[in-house]
């Protein structure tokens, strides 16, 4: 009877032992829990307020443009909008923690996707000649043959029809790739869809190593004029066949000095040399009509970027797409 009780005694031990060991066990699964919980909820609040930061400085690109609308119809880089560094640098004194920076793009200096084909599905020749002189350019590394066979996919790619053009590419091509899918037939919405189109890979795209890519040089958007007061200097060098880089540099130099007048898109002829340079006139034009805004929030390691594309119809601005990333 006594050594049953010396047991009992034993057992409670360990009962005692395991239901301490249960209970901090529960207790440090509780801790881990509420911390999870807690820097969850940290994040949410702090992902909150980098959304607010960043649309913040988007919709202060979008008063920017607003009021530059006010002041005329025509569009340089001399204007706020295209400064937006030092109202990206006055950003920390608008909230109590954070700052954005902002970036402002015309895409109305960017040669414009849409206008490559017409209503009927037929080349538009002018903007047919100024993509592929574009693309023979060797800073991208392709050889004539291939940039005839890429701008006929990309003409295929956007017209209605189903009939390969030369050396393009329609539903024959792209539904039997090893994962099919259809030709779009239709406008391009957005630069990221020409990675569907045949003989376009992401480094010609988006660039590798020192090669640039040709993404930052194009815009689904626009009426076929380009600026000729915001376009790259590359995108001049397109215009046509007779400016160089030389030309080019003197154009942006030009453009750059405060006492040029450049409300006639003709001011190129002004430029020493290029008195006999002649470029379409329905080419170019001195106003823009499509930016693209971005605003990035950060605080502290955190960030989080707003991307939209914007209409602008004199005061009257639209977003046409909007991203959060």
């Amino acid at each position: 009877m006594i050594r049953l009780i010396r047991d009992n005694k034993g057992m409670a031990l360990i009962l005692t032992i395991l239901i301490i060991s249960l209970i901090v066990a529960l207790t440090l699964q509780f801790n881990t829990s509420m911390r999870s919980n807690l820097v969850a909820a940290v994040n949410l609040r702090d992902g909150v307020k980098l959304s607010c930061i960043a649309r913040s400085g988007f919709n202060g690109a979008l008063a920017v443009l607003h009021e530059d609308a006010s002041s005329g119809n025509v569009d340089t880089l001399r204007e706020d909008w295209a400064h937006t560094k030092l109202f990206s640098e006055s950003s920390p004194s608008l909230f109590n923690e954070g700052r954005f920076i902002l970036d402002i793009t015309d895409l109305s200096g960017r040669i414009q996707l849409s206008q490559l084909v017409d209503k009927d599905g037929n080349y538009n020749s002018t903007q047919k000649s100024l993509l592929i002189r574009f693309m023979n350019f060797p800073e991208f590394g392709l050889d004539p043959e291939e940039v005839e066979n890429i701008v006929d996919a990309i003409k295929d790619w956007i017209d209605t029809d189903n009939e390969t053009t030369r050396f393009g590419a329609e539903d024959a091509y792209y539904q039997t790739l090893e994962k099919p899918y259809p030709c779009k037939n239709a406008f391009i919405e957005f630069v990221e869809e020409l990675l569907f189109v045949r003989g376009i890979t992401k480094e010609l795209l988006y660039g590798s190593g020192e090669k640039p890519g040709i993404s930052q040089y194009l815009s689904p958007h626009g009426n076929g004029k380009i600026n000729i007061n915001t376009a790259n200097i590359l995108i001049l060098r397109s215009l046509s066949d007779d400016i160089d880089q030389e030309r080019a540099e003197d154009m942006v130099a030009y453009r750059e000095n405060e006492e040029n007048d450049l409300s006639d898109f003709k001011w190129y002829k002004n430029v020493p040399g290029m008195a006999d340079v002649s470029i379409p006139d329905s080419l170019l034009t001195t106003s823009s009509t499509y930016f693209e805004i971005t605003s990035e929030g950060f605080k502290g390691t955190m960030s989080k970027k707003i991307k939209g594309v914007v209409e602008r119809k004199e005061k009257t601005l639209q977003i046409l797409s909007w991203k959060i990333f």
